[in-house]
C-alpha cells in the first residue's frame, strides 16, 4: 500500500468511525405528519418564525449557534423537518434575525443528492445492531446521485457496510457520504461542483435507495437539519 492510499484509508476510517448498517425494506418508518413542540420557558432566548426556504442549517448560521443546540432545546425529532410558520426557540439570542435567502443557491448550502422518499431516518436501529448514521432515500435504481455541496472527493470505492461509496470533503469541516451506489463516476482528488453527478443509485435486498450522511468534524449529524 502506498503512503497516499494509507492516508486516504485513515481519513475514511476517521470520518466514518465505524460502518452503519444500511437499511432493509422491512425497517421502513413513516414519521408523524405533524410535530408539536412545547415551549421551553426557563431558557432565555427568542422565538424565530420559520419562513419558506429556511432550514435549521441556515437559521443556526444566522444566529451563530450550534445546530444541535437548537435541536436539543426544541426537542426536534430525528424524523422531523421544520415547517413554514413553525416557532423555534433560539437559546441565548437577544433579538430575532432576518434570514436573507439567496435567489441563487450558494455553495455552502446543502441540496438533496436525489429526489425521493425518505424510508429510514437518522438514529433509527440499523441492520447491524447499531443506529443509522444518515438517511435512506428511496429512488429508482440507476438514478444519478448529485453532490449536495461543492467539495473534494476523498473516497470513491467499495466500503464494507456501505457498498460503493463516495465521500466528499468540504472546506468548513463537513463531509458528505453517498453510499449504496451501483456505479461511481468520480475519483479520489476530483473537485466537484454542487449538483454534479457523482454516482448512480444501487440496490440492496430488492430495494433501490441512496444512503446519505452529513458529518461535521467526523461526527455524524442529521441530514434533515441541513436539507431544504
Amino acid at each position: 500500500m502506498t503512503l497516499r492510499n494509507f492516508l486516504i484509508s485513515c481519513a475514511v476510517v476517521s470520518i466514518l468511525s465505524g460502518c452503519a448498517g444500511l437499511p432493509v425494506d422491512n425497517e421502513m418508518y413513516v414519521p408523524p405528519s405533524t410535530v408539536e413542540l412545547e415551549p421551553v420557558e426557563e431558557i432565555q432566548g427568542v422565538y424565530h418564525k420559520v419562513k419558506p426556504g429556511e432550514t435549521l442549517w441556515r437559521i443556526a448560521k444566522a444566529y451563530n449557534i450550534d445546530i444541535n443546540e437548537i435541536v436539543e432545546t426544541n426537542n426536534i425529532p430525528d424524523a422531523a423537518q421544520i415547517e413554514k410558520n413553525q416557532l423555534i426557540l433560539i437559546p441565548g439570542a437577544e433579538h430575532v434575525m432576518e434570514i436573507i435567502l439567496d435567489l441563487q443557491e450558494t455553495d455552502d448550502n446543502f441540496i438533496w443528492p436525489v429526489k425521493g422518499r425518505v424510508i429510514q431516518y437518522f438514529g433509527q436501529p440499523s441492520s447491524d445492531g447499531g443506529f443509522n448514521k444518515g438517511i435512506a432515500i428511496k429512488v429508482p435504481e440507476g438514478e444519478p446521485v448529485k453532490s449536495s455541496r461543492s467539495g473534494t472527493v476523498v473516497f470513491a470505492d467499495y466500503l464494507n457496510g456501505y457498498g460503493y461509496t463516495v465521500i466528499l470533503a468540504h472546506s468548513d469541516g463537513f463531509h458528505t457520504v453517498y453510499a449504496n451506489n451501483s456505479k461511481i463516476l468520480v475519483s479520489v482528488g476530483d473537485q466537484v461542483k454542487k449538483n454534479s453527478p457523482i454516482a448512480y443509485v444501487g440496490r440492496l435486498n430488492h430495494l433501490a435507495f441512496l444512503h446519505f450522511e452529513v458529518r461535521k468534524n467526523s461526527r455524524e449529524d442529521n441530514p434533515l437539519h441541513y436539507l431544504p
